[in-house]
């Protein structure tokens, strides 16, 4: 630990934003990982100071919103972690809803039918926030965050705020521009149409009566663990290798749907990464198919 970085931080940030030692357990919806050996969380105001300090000091650091396409290896995090859930203002001028980085997808979807807005159901029961939506482009049912975003505002890793349009974002199936320009999502402007609230708010629930008969909501677990592959489902592939149930120490394949990885038994995520790994090798070897992750590495195993 860098006693002065410690210091700095204390001094950009205010009373109980800066923990040590952090369980990411505790921000991940895997509900596993060990501890971010810096854990702040900022406000807007607050992310380029902190940003800045990291760089004077050559601390690493990484961005999270909901931890819901995340696993941390149980040895950890080494540097700092940056988690957006303070900033998550929400705000509705016309057709336009208006989401800062860490408000919910739930929140924002909720808000969007509320004001008689449609166009965002399908993203109401992922378990993620706007910022990790926009980097992934996040989908479900048809829909996919492409289709709403109007423009999005970030962070450049020169400390400058940039608004980016649609094409700017470059947005395709679980990718987006954001990663490898190094920039951090601030918020995001989402384009909608008007609609009948009830006839919205009963869309919403249509889905999310389909979420709740079909995944396995009442463990922890990251979503769809596998990307769709080319002319493949990834569910039925592992149902049609004999995995179903399939379990390597607490992490199992989920017997209700075969796409999901869960933490039925308090698993490590050692053995998370292990029964993916597994899960790739058979695949591939009973039908050439290398399925590829949805869930993001990160930490030491």
């Amino acid at each position: 630990m860098d006693n002065n970085f410690i210091e700095q931080l204390q001094n950009v940030l205010e009373e109980g934003q800066v923990s040590l030692q952090e369980p990411m357990e505790r921000h991940t919806t895997f509900r596993a990982g060990g501890p971010a050996d810096y854990f702040v969380r900022p406000k807007r105001r607050q992310i380029q100071p902190v940003v800045s300090l990291c760089r004077q000091y050559q601390v690493p650091w990484m961005v999270i919103g909901n931890g819901s396409n995340l696993l941390v290896g149980d040895k950890g995090v080494r540097g700092l972690v940056i988690e957006l859930g303070r900033m998550a203002g929400i705000s509705v001028e016309g057709d336009v809803v208006q989401a800062e980085a860490g408000a919910l997808l739930s929140a924002t979807a909720r808000r969007a039918a509320e004001e008689g807005l449609t166009g965002m159901e399908f993203a109401a029961g992922i378990p993620g926030s706007i910022g990790g939506a926009v980097v992934m482009n996040a989908g479900a049912y048809g829909g996919e965050m492409c289709h709403i975003i109007k423009e999005a505002t970030v962070l450049t890793k020169e400390g400058e705020e940039k608004s980016l349009s649609l094409p700017e974002l470059e947005l395709g199936y679980r990718k987006s521009c954001i990663l490898k320009n190094q920039y951090i999502v601030l918020e995001a402007r989402l384009q909608l149409s008007a609609g009948d609230k009830e006839t919205v708010f009963q869309r919403m629930a249509e889905l999310r009566d389909r979420r709740t008969e079909k995944q396995p909501l009442e463990y922890p677990s990251a979503g769809s663990t596998f990307k769709r592959p080319e002319g493949y489902f990834a569910g039925k592939l592992i149902q049609d290798s004999g995995l179903r149930g399939y379990q390597v120490g607490g992490a199992q394949v989920s017997e209700k749907h075969c796409g999901f990885v869960i933490n039925k038994e308090k698993a490590t995520a050692a053995e998370i990464r292990q029964l993916i790994s597994d899960v790739q090798d058979r695949v591939e070897g009973q039908f050439g198919v290398r399925l590829e992750p949805e869930v993001k590495f990160t930490g030491e195993f």
